[in-house]
């Protein structure tokens, strides 16, 4: 299959699973796997194409990100009752650190199909945890979350580096350990991953630039607009079904994914 045609299948995969707890990089890597799109160039397009979703975001809350421009407010360290800038640096803190010490021994040993695998599982009991725990909810709603929350979600978003451990997965079930509710730790963990993908994103091509041309820049841009529309839907979907929907389906759905990608690519 063409490369143009593999971007375009792994910017829907990246729509569709990049907000889930089911793991975008994983869904990409075991696709890229099916597809033959491997190699340096398909892991800096698996992080590259994460931009399409994480525009969609900024577009769907436009307004709060608006908002975090009123400097004065948003860092009001006293501030109560609001999200804002102090709860978005204490979130994404630790990944950045971890990620920049990281980054580059990540790439080179956890960017393939048996890891991914395995953190799929991981992640997965990670999430049955957090949704059969009985933890006091002391955040229903999203700007309900206090400062020490935010921090602890950040923690728990350095998981995220290992791929197919899933970002969303991670601070959903992290958020609901710290007394979050679901929809309140999901809503949060959108917001956060704007600043944080595009922080890892430009990171990402800086390292690669010297393995990338002119004639690659069709595929990504390919890739990074079907990802944008597909997760433009796929957000709005999600925060009605979450709801609705006990977090453990996904980590169920992780289980089965895993075994049936082991059977496909190692038997």
């Amino acid at each position: 299959m063409s490369e143009f045609w593999s971007a375009i299948i792994l910017g829907i995969v990246e729509g569709l699973t990049e907000f889930l707890p089911v793991s975008s990089t994983g869904h990409m890597i075991l696709t890229g796997h099916l597809l033959g799109f491997t190699g340096e160039k398909a892991k800096t397009f698996e992080i590259v194409v994460q931009l399409g979703a994480v525009l969609a975001v900024l577009v769907l809350y436009w307004r709060r990100f608006i908002g975090f421009l009123n400097f004065k407010e948003s860092l009001n360290f006293r501030s109560r009752g609001k999200v804002n800038l102090f709860h978005m640096a204490l979130a994404m803190v630790p990944a950045v650190v971890v990620g920049l010490a990281i980054h580059s021994w990540v790439k080179e040993h956890l960017f393939g199909p048996a890891t991914v695998l395995i953190s799929l599982v991981v992640g997965g009991i990670l999430i049955i945890i957090a949704d059969k725990s009985r933890i006091r909810i002391t955040a229903e709603n999203m700007d309900d979350i206090s400062y020490k929350q935010a921090f602890g979600i950040g923690l728990f978003q350095c998981l995220a580096l290992w791929p197919g451990f899933s970002r969303s997965g991670s601070t959903i079930s992290g958020g609901m350990l710290l007394g979050a509710s679901q929809k309140a730790a999901a809503e949060f963990t959108f917001l956060v991953s704007v600043p944080v993908m595009f922080g890892a994103t430009g990171l990402d091509l800086y390292k690669s630039r010297d393995l990338l041309s002119m004639d690659d820049l069709g595929i990504f841009i390919a890739g990074l607009v079907v990802s944008f529309v597909v997760a433009m839907v796929a957000v709005v979907t999600f925060l009605n079904v979450i709801k609705r929907l006990s977090l453990s389906w996904f980590a169920y759905y992780r289980f089965v994914l895993a075994a049936v990608f082991y059977v496909i690519l190692f038997l």
